[in-house]
């Protein structure tokens, strides 16, 4: 049953000349001080969340990002100021890019964030897919093989600093401890200062592909999928209770799930697209030639695939393959109540923050959808 409602923030600031025939993506450049106001937005926007009864906001772990669209590096430190300065919301990590962190730096730093915030942070896991940024930091992803492979040892590394009372490692990429003299003698373990003290702790990762799926349904890591055609979403879904069963997890279908969906409310179907068109331009002007278009056509082939369309989307195909919920509240009421009816273990609902859009105007979207679509829901 549906009765958490989040928010997905990737980190942009209000950006300006949006939309398909806007600045092209590669030309925007910001100055610092106009980049460093989507700290002022995140903030803004968690505290209306924190009052309204939302249950968390994630957001991205990026670098170098001059053209202003997710310029957040550090959601650990990013989410604990955000706990400080809220109630009860949750601040949620989507994703931690692991491999460009040692994996004892980011266990230490979620169990103290832990600690600091009450259990207020939700830990996220993903391997990155940007090269200027994985590459740049010293990662390979050019190399997936590579990336998969040190992921894997550094999230080995992580489970046994969480749940362990003390561990040792030998890899390909690690070994810990350093076999060094300390104090007269050579350690054969270590301890992770602090540990988290909520355990265990509840691990998220992006689903991208299908590939991802048997790592992380058997390892007991919870799935994200965010903005997937319906087609697609069900395969995922399906997917990881079947891979999870073969690890002894009996899953109900949607079960360890977050369902992602972009949304937009207005008194139509299509004043709500025209009011979001600009911003769902914009975004696909990033993110479509990181092939994060996650489409079907109508033989079922994923866009991009030989055959299949490929490109940017238009609004209307978001629309179209109900990964876009645009429209009036009952008509988001009846899409969600259709995908709970679906899954009935997903518990997770999370509403995508269209790239560009200022704080102002989401947050009377927000303070819409928790008065006329969250009540008819379940409680957290």
């Amino acid at each position: 049953m549906i009765a958490k409602f989040s928010v997905l923030y990737v980190g942009h600031i209000e950006l300006d000349n949006v939309g398909s025939n806007g600045t092209p993506s590669d030309d925007r450049r910001y100055s610092n001080e106009q980049l460093i106001d989507a700290y002022r937005m995140g903030l803004e926007v968690a505290q209306h969340m924190d009052e309204l009864g939302y249950y968390a906001l994630w957001a991205a772990e990026h670098h170098f990002q001059r053209e202003g669209y997710e310029v957040i590096p550090n959601l650990i430190l990013w989410g604990t100021y955000l706990a400080a300065r809220t109630k009860q919301l949750k601040l949620g990590c989507a994703f931690n890019i692991t491999p460009v962190w040692h994996p004892i730096r980011l266990a230490e730093d979620y169990a103290l964030a832990d600690i600091l915030t009450g259990g207020r942070i939700i830990f996220g896991v993903g391997r990155g897919y940007q090269t200027r940024e994985i590459e740049t930091l010293g990662a390979p992803l050019l190399d997936a093989n590579a990336n998969r492979e040190l992921f894997e040892e550094q999230m080995e590394i992580i489970f046994k600093a969480f749940n362990q009372e003390s561990f040792s490692h030998q890899g390909k990429y690690y070994t810990i401890p350093a076999p060094v003299p300390f104090r007269g003698y050579q350690p054969t373990e270590v301890t992770l200062v602090p540990r988290p003290a909520h355990r265990p702790v509840e691990i998220w990762q992006p689903i991208a592909s299908g590939k991802t799926l048997p790592y992380i349904a058997q390892h007991g890591i919870k799935g994200m999928v965010t903005l997937n055609g319906e087609k697609l979403t069900r395969e995922v879904f399906h997917t990881y209770r079947d891979e999870a069963a073969k690890a002894g997890r009996k899953l109900e279908l949607g079960e360890d799930m977050c369902l992602g969906l972009g949304m937009y409310i207005a008194p139509t179907q299509q004043e709500a697209i025209e009011r979001v068109r600009p911003y769902h331009d914009e975004r696909y002007k990033w993110f479509a030639p990181f092939g994060f278009v996650r489409y079907v056509d109508e033989q079922g082939r994923p866009w991009g695939t030989p055959g299949a369309p490929a490109g940017v989307p238009r609004i209307e195909d978001g629309v179209q393959q109900r990964a876009w919920l645009c429209g009036p509240p009952d008509l988001l009421v009846k899409e969600i109540k259709a995908y709970e009816a679906e899954f009935p273990g997903l518990d997770q609902v999370m509403i995508h923050w269209p790239e560009g859009v200022g704080a102002a105007e989401f947050k009377r979207q927000l303070s819409v959808f928790a008065k006329e679509v969250m009540p008819h829901f379940g409680k957290r």
